[in-house]
């Protein structure tokens, strides 16, 4: 049976599901899931966010995995962005104990604010652009919400703890700043636990030690992150390293921390990621954190989570893993600014991951990586891949809108600009928003200073507006070789009247030549006019599925424009040809007509020059036309069309 992989409905991550028994017990389990958010919905984001500035934090947690609870304390550092800064908000949930909040090393208040305002109350005006810091301990039990901010569960009977934050789920475990606006410069994260666990993190394992508290791992963490992207995870783990050589020539570890009893399957798929790393590395940016590592812990969720240099996953997959490391391109080290641009996030990671199909599996695993987002997409005819309720999880993390349509529109760009132009401007915008955070329009400045042109048509269909299109192409040649190719287009939502794209055509011999079309659609009933060098025996759409559309047909007819019917063309006749300046159109005695009229055409169907026939022998100047091959069509009571060389 073909496997089928589906993105958990709330989640950000891949999932591998063998039948349809499994996808139907997940769809219930997602539910169940969908009503926990809701319940989530409440959560409250950092007022005051743009107060202050965070530079560094310390982390000192005492973790026990068989016990469901935190404590230790964290020290912020950070500079003031206003005058006389007195009152600092971070994020917590109400049900920790605060034990202490020192300052200078002196016990100062702090006030608590509906569900997860903290307040830490300064005792004097802080001046703007100082460094100073607070270290606040605190203890208990998080909240059960969320994908599993914070989960105490256990793999083959051997306890775990693990965090999982996106999207708003730090708070729930550690005082934070839970926006998209502020990354903390560098992290220290001490974590102890019983000396028969080991505890995986951000950045460098720096250093063990071990005493009757059991034993402390320093992880150190030296690069930009969002608080969301800070995490943990404690058990038995086994550790191995695969070695990964970078297009730098920097050798850098690929650090893994597995369950004991997955470690085989582990280790085979974490081997066969080095490639997809090496190439991710080599088509867009380097990879972002070079200097430190990247990893994998395993954990007890049923996907994939990209915390920044260790990426959490529940199996070993080529599709899970590819896009969780995707996600330290984008996602990490460019962050969405705003939970409604998620597609900078989850449409790039699903997009490499059928990159690396592309570039690593059979042809036919990317045709199924590209026919099966198009099927999830237009499952539905409406949806926007805006996130236009950043209140409701569900819709951020829409697999059919942020992940499938989110990727397609990275697909389409890629078709419309062209690989040259659009992994240029994809790599200038990681390169500008490296480390720091972006949104939509940011990409789309990018794009258009590399093609040279606006899209905000294509922002305004694609991201902005609603549904898909679907196409009727129409094809007619005529006994002089014309082609002519119809193509009229519907709409699945009414925010969209029509989608412009290049829409790709392919033409096919019966001897099987063929031959690929781009034709420029920018009105509905566009008829364009081809010259093939071979007579038609069939018309595809979109054969390599560039474009996201549904329910396409394509037929054989007859095409008519206007009063003139292209199939009667032999009451005219036309010299020289070829011609480097002037054609002459001869038409017969008895066809001629006062009100005929004459257009020459390319071959993408643009009409290019006009006029009217002044009697039955009538010259044309084509001397400012390029070379190429053209028509010249005659219309009136009789309309007739004839293609020319132009030398």
């Amino acid at each position: 049976m073909r496997r089928l992989y589906i993105s958990l409905l709330l989640i950000f991550k891949i999932v591998f599901i063998n039948n349809a028994q499994d996808i139907e017990e997940l769809i219930c389990k997602e539910s169940r899931s969908f009503e926990i958010m809701q319940a989530y919905r409440e959560t409250e984001i950092l007022a005051h966010e743009s107060d202050f500035d965070l530079k560094y934090y310390r982390f000192q947690w005492d973790v026990n995995p068989a016990i469901n609870k935190i404590g230790g304390m964290i020290t912020c550092h950070f500079v003031s962005n206003v005058v006389g800064l007195r009152n600092m908000y971070f994020n917590l949930h109400k049900g920790f104990i605060i034990d202490s909040i020192l300052y200078h090393q002196q016990n100062i208040t702090y006030a608590k604010e509906g569900n997860y305002n903290l307040i830490v109350q300064i005792p004097q005006d802080l001046s703007v652009d100082m460094l100073d810091s607070v270290t606040i301990a605190y203890h208990g039990v998080p909240p059960s919400s969320g994908f599993g901010s914070f989960i105490q569960s256990n793999h083959s009977g051997t306890p775990i703890i693990w965090t999982l934050s996106e999207p708003f789920g730090s708070q729930d475990w550690w005082p934070c700043k839970n926006g998209l606006t502020d990354k903390i410069d560098s992290i220290d994260v001490f974590i102890t636990t019983p000396t028969q666990h080991k505890a995986a993190s951000n950045g460098l394992l720096i250093g063990q030690s071990t005493n009757s508290d059991g034993t402390t791992y320093h992880w150190k963490h030296n690069y930009p992150i969002a608080p969301y992207l800070v995490a943990i995870a404690v058990t038995n783990y086994s550790i191995y390293t695969d070695d990964v050589l970078l297009g730098d020539g920097t050798n850098m570890p690929m650090l893994n921390y597995v369950y004991p009893e997955n470690l085989g399957a582990a280790q085979s798929g974490t081997a066969n990621l080095v490639k997809v790393l090496q190439f991710y590395d080599s088509i867009f940016h380097p990879y972002p954190f070079a200097k430190e590592k990247y990893g994998h812990a395993q954990f007890g969720w049923g996907g994939g989570m990209e915390h920044q240099t260790m990426s959490f996953v529940t199996s070993f997959g080529f599709s899970l893993l590819s896009h969780e490391l995707a996600h330290q391109w984008f996602g990490d080290m460019v962050t969405c600014g705003s939970w409604e641009d998620i597609w900078l996030n989850e449409g790039f990671a699903t997009y490499l991951e059928g990159l690396a199909r592309e570039r690593f599996n059979a042809a036919s695993d990317w045709m199924n990586w590209k026919s099966g987002n198009m099927s999830t997409v237009t499952s539905q005819s409406n949806g926007s891949v805006k996130v236009d309720d950043t209140t409701s999880v569900s819709r951020i993390f829409s697999s059919r809108l942020s992940y499938s349509k989110g990727s397609y529109l990275l697909h389409m760009l890629r078709w419309k600009l062209g690989d040259d132009a659009f992994f240029q401007a994809v790599r200038n915008y990681l390169n500008d928003k490296e480390y720091s955070f972006a949104k939509t329009p940011d990409f789309q400045t990018h794009l258009e200073v590399v093609y040279g042109a606006s899209l905000s048509e294509f922002f305004n269909d694609w991201y902005y507006g609603q549904g898909h299109p679907s196409y009727e192409v129409i094809w007619q040649q005529l006994d002089n070789d014309s082609l002519y190719i119809k193509i009229n287009q519907t709409t699945s939502h009414n925010s969209v009247s029509f989608f412009e794209m290049p829409v790709p055509i392919r033409i096919k011999s019966a001897g099987g030549l063929e031959q690929m079309l781009r034709l420029e659609h920018l009105q509905d009933g566009q008829v364009f006019t081809v010259l093939p060098t071979f007579r038609v025996s069939n018309v595809d759409f979109d054969p390599e599925l560039w474009i996201l559309s549904k329910n396409n047909t394509v037929k054989k007819g007859t095409i008519t424009t206007g009063i003139r019917n292209q199939t009667s063309n032999n009451f005219f006749s036309l010299f020289p040809n070829p011609s480097t300046s002037v054609v002459q159109v001869q038409i017969a005695q008895q066809h001629f007509k006062p009100n005929m009229s004459w257009n020459i055409v390319n071959v993408m169907g643009e009409t290019l020059l006009s006029g009217n026939v002044q009697s039955s022998l009538t010259t044309i100047d084509i001397l400012q036309l390029p070379k190429g091959v053209y028509f010249i069509e005659v219309l009136g009571e009789e309309g007739g069309i004839q293609s020319f060389v132009k030398q």
